[in-house]
């Protein structure tokens, strides 16, 4: 199975949709390398970054059920590091 790293930028907007993002990202914990968050409290918006390392299909999965959400946008950027398991 190959794998690639990738980092999926999250804003949310809404917070009523931190509880399912958070259970999505459990859900996908086994790939996931670390995350980071930062709160914006002017802005009112949260700011969350994924480093991941995964198959393509599942970053994409993964980025695509995210970016349904209300109120929250994402991006996904991959590096060309690409991994036989």
């Amino acid at each position: 199975m190959k794998t690639r790293i990738a980092i999926i930028g999250i804003i949310v907007e809404d917070v009523d949709s931190v509880g399912t993002l958070n259970t999505l990202l459990h859900q996908y914990a086994s790939y996931i390398i670390g995350r980071m968050g930062i709160p914006y409290r002017e802005k009112h918006v949260n700011i969350i970054s994924i480093a991941i390392d995964a198959p393509q299909d599942v970053i994409s999965a993964l980025s695509g059920k995210i970016g349904r959400l209300h109120g929250v946008s994402t991006k996904t950027a991959y590096s060309g590091v690409v991994t036989e398991e």
